[in-house]
Order: structure tokens, then C-alpha cells, then sequence
């Protein structure tokens, strides 16, 4: 038998969420059985997979050892101690870090098991800095909030703890959170300001979207808003500020590349053969700007209220070519 404690960043989350993430290869079917029969028990009284677990509750599991060996928090301390953590933190707190990510930098491992991450430099650096402990956890590690594209630069949010990680994601889902982007595209746009909407489609397959009218929107598709304005005109490109009114996969990208103004050194969305010759190695998108409009500041996280962090215009590759 074995016994475990909730701890704070344990707290607050349902018995099968934590027993998922806490539990090394036990398949779902099993959990729930051993639920049932009681062999999984929640300060020693029967358990139900969806009760929601408190500080100081205790796990008695009498389950065989092998479900408590591996997993992603075990045994990794030497290759968290081995990183030496490559960052740029554009603001640190006892709650988040933000960081500025520099594109053609990952911020999860990907499919082809690339892991030299955002979030793994990270992680080590909270290690080494003594406030990230992955064996004195049982669920949780430090995770991101927002992603960005390989190919785009910007701002991202990490969460040191369970807390603020829930109320972080509540208030992006919500809305709370403000992301401003700096892009630039072909040609001039005929409106200097303009709050783009649309509907699109995302293709899992391709990992592509397509932007509908209203008229031919399928019905699958996910409404889409986007506000820009014009900061500056050259040579016949723009430079913009966009506002995401909504958030879906490639939505900046895609938008723009419907109305006829593609980003410069977008492959994806545009023709970039010739941006390449001009040193547009990426898509000249970066996520530069992040406001905090919470309409509760009660929470974890209310002292973010009403802040604005802003890159400087130097962090930002392409806006040079601008001035």
C-alpha cells in the first residue's frame, strides 16, 4: 500500500485528474475499477473518480509498484540540472514567468521527438533556481499558458503553480487577457484600421486553415475577429498592429492572406521565395504585447490587473526594415 498527500499543487483538482498524471501506464478502465472496489480510498473512506481534491487529503492506493515508476516528473532532475537554460524573461514573479521566445524555438516537444524546448529550458531553470522540485510533486510541473508557432516570436506565459496555472487559463479562455502582435504584409492596405471578421476552418491533416465568408461558412467552422491598424508604410509593404479578438490556429496568418496581404516570409499562407532573398527566414509575426483586463481581481492573480507588458521595438526582428 501506498499513502500520498495533496499538496498545494495538487489541490483543487478532480481524483482522476490527479491519478492520471500521478499514475505511470495505468489505463483509465483499471483506474476506475479499482475506484469502484475500493482499493483506490481518499482519507481512508470510499472514493468517486470525480470528487475534487483538497490540501492535506490523503491517498491510499493498494495498487502494484509499477504504476508509481517512470513518468515524466521521476528521474529527470539530472537532465534538469544538465540544461543550461537559454531564456529571455521579460517579467518574473512567484506565480509566472513571461518569456520571450525567439522563433524557430519549440515550446513543447513535437511529434518527431525534438525536445531542446521552451518549457524544458524552463523547467531547468526553475530547478536550478530552487523553486521547481519534480520529485516533491506529484501531479504538477511548470507549464505554459499560451503557445506561439515554431515560426513566430512573441510573448509567453508560464505558470510556476497549479493556482495560478488554473487562473491564468480561466482568464485567457475569458477573454481577460489582451494579445497585441506586430506583423508585416504585402502591399498597402486600402483602410488604415479595420476589425477583420470571418469564419474558418482548421484542417488537421494539412495543419492549415481556410477563412470563409459568412455566405459559405461550413458548419464546422469558428468565428473569427481580428483587429489591426497601420504604423507604418515601405516600399510598398505595412507594418501592422493586430489584436486578437479571438484566438484560433493560424488566424493572423490565414486572415490577412485572404484579404490579399499575406506575411511577409509566410510560406504557408503566401509565396515567400522572394521574401527569403530579402532575409525573411520566418513569418514577420511577433506576439509582442500582453494586457491584463481581469474583471475579477480576487484570485491568485489579481495584482496583474490592468498591467501591460511590452517588448521593446528592438526584440522584434523585422520592424528595422520599417523605419
Amino acid at each position: 500500500m501506498r499513502e500520498l498527500t495533496v499538496g498545494a499543487n495538487d489541490a483543487g483538482q478532480r481524483l482522476d485528474k490527479f491519478l492520471t498524471k500521478t499514475l505511470w501506464g495505468m489505463p483509465p478502465a483499471l483506474m476506475y475499477r479499482l475506484i469502484r472496489q475500493k482499493k483506490i480510498k481518499v482519507n481512508r473512506r470510499r472514493a468517486e473518480g470525480g470528487q475534487m481534491l483538497a490540501e492535506g487529503d490523503t491517498l491510499q492506493l493498494f495498487i502494484a509498484d509499477s504504476f508509481f515508476e517512470g513518468g515524466e516528473r521521476r528521474g529527470n532532475d539530472t537532465e534538469l540540472a544538465r540544461v543550461r537554460p537559454n531564456l529571455d524573461i521579460v517579467y518574473e514573479d512567484e506565480n509566472i514567468l513571461l518569456l520571450n521566445k525567439r522563433p524557430g524555438v519549440l515550446v513543447h516537444d513535437d511529434a518527431d521527438g525534438q525536445n531542446d524546448t521552451l518549457l524544458l529550458h524552463a523547467k531547468a531553470y526553475l530547478f536550478q533556481k530552487g523553486v521547481y522540485d519534480p520529485a516533491a510533486e506529484q501531479s504538477f510541473a511548470p507549464a505554459l499558458c499560451n503557445r506561439i508557432d515554431r515560426n513566430t516570436g512573441g510573448v509567453v506565459i508560464l505558470a510556476k503553480n497549479a493556482a495560478a496555472l488554473r487562473e491564468m487559463n480561466g482568464k485567457i479562455r475569458d477573454g481577460e487577457v489582451s494579445k497585441f502582435y506586430l506583423c508585416a504584409v504585402h502591399g498597402v492596405l486600402r483602410k488604415k484600421s479595420d476589425t477583420l471578421l470571418g469564419w474558418l476552418k482548421k484542417n488537421a491533416a494539412t495543419n492549415t486553415v481556410k477563412i470563409y465568408d459568412a455566405a459559405d461558412k461550413p458548419r464546422d467552422a469558428k468565428r473569427i475577429a481580428t483587429r489591426y491598424r497601420v504604423l507604418a508604410e515601405k516600399n510598398g509593404d505595412s507594418l501592422l498592429e493586430v489584436e486578437l479578438l479571438t484566438g484560433r490556429t493560424h488566424q493572423i496568418r490565414a486572415q490577412f492572406a485572404y484579404i490579399g496581404h499575406p506575411l511577409l516570409g509566410d510560406g504557408k499562407y503566401g509565396v515567400n521565395r522572394d521574401d527569403r532573398r530579402r532575409g525573411y527566414k520566418f513569418q514577420a509575426l511577433y506576439a509582442y504585447r500582453l494586457r491584463f483586463d481581469f474583471a475579477d481581481k480576487s484570485g491568485t492573480l489579481g495584482y496583474l490587473c490592468g498591467r501591460e507588458f511590452k517588448l521593446p521595438e528592438n526584440a522584434v526582428w523585422f520592424v528595422s526594415d520599417f523605419m
